[in-house]
């Protein structure tokens, strides 16, 4: 594996130094900053990191092709970085489908996980990978739109519209091909095997109205875990979750938390 300083990646740690660790991963086509509304809740007790995902906010974009090991591997060397020997891990999105394959691939540096509004496994393979193509035919501009309208409800883009503004302009932000490289990720990705590997408690949360990833996919995540997980379906909330019901999530996570082995 490359080094912290070889793959150029940007991270923030934030919280008392000698708190327990707790990792966010963020969204495809999202930055740390979407986790903004989780940290008062989070830094009183725990260390937390923030990263950007390859090619996502200030990290640069190393040459691909990616593949998801490849991106849960940079969350290792960020942990090595820092001197971290385990973490809990939250993820959403294409950050939860990096938790799930850490929690069965590397269970020793996971504590806790919780992933939200994620799937094991999307059958929707072309789907991902037409949104691969326009992002290099157009850029991720062009993509800002329906994504957004994935991302949140008709309400909160309504009345919330200078953050819905704010997260427009990160997914503007992404560089494109490592935006395309990403979608090339999830379109391959497929972790229902590696689901009874898991042995670190874990929370799945989904929005009820998440039109990318349903419940369902939360429901499939958390059986295939089996004891050890518990799904948690958010209602009014669309594919970022965590913004859209920032409170309702911090209850949930920081409860999760507690479990700490």
């Amino acid at each position: 594996m490359r080094s912290w300083e070889e793959l150029g990646l940007h991270a923030e740690v934030e919280g008392p130094a000698d708190g327990p660790a707790l990792v966010l991963s963020n969204a495809l086509g999202g930055t740390r900053e979407m986790w903004g509304s989780q940290l008062p809740a989070l830094t009183e007790h725990h260390r937390v990191v923030r990263y950007d995902q390859r090619g996502h906010g200030f990290s640069q974009a190393p040459p691909g092709p990616y593949l998801l090991e490849d991106l849960a591997e940079d969350v290792l060397v960020l942990l090595d970085h820092l001197e971290i020997r385990s973490a809990s891990f939250a993820g959403s999105s294409l950050g939860g489908m990096i938790g799930l394959w850490l929690a069965a691939h590397a269970p020793d540096r996971i504590d806790t996980l919780t992933v939200c509004c994620t799937s094991a496994w999307l059958d929707g393979r072309e789907t991902e990978l037409d949104r691969a193509r326009a992002a290099r035919e157009h850029g991720t501009n062009e993509l800002v739109s329906p994504t957004i309208e994935r991302w949140f409800t008709p309400y909160f883009r309504e009345h919330h519209s200078v953050e819905t503004a704010d997260y427009a302009a990160m997914i503007a932000g992404t560089d494109d091909e490592a935006y395309a490289l990403c979608c090339e990720v999830i379109a391959h990705a497929d972790l229902r095997a590696d689901l009874p590997a898991i042995s670190a408690p874990t929370l799945v949360i989904s929005g009820a109205d998440d039109p990318a990833t349903p419940s369902e996919h939360g429901a499939a995540i958390a059986d295939g875990i089996g004891d050890n997980a518990r799904l948690e379906v958010l209602p009014h909330a669309a594919h970022l979750a965590n913004v859209e019901r920032a409170a309702d999530f911090d209850r949930l996570l920081t409860g999760h938390l507690a479990v700490r082995p």
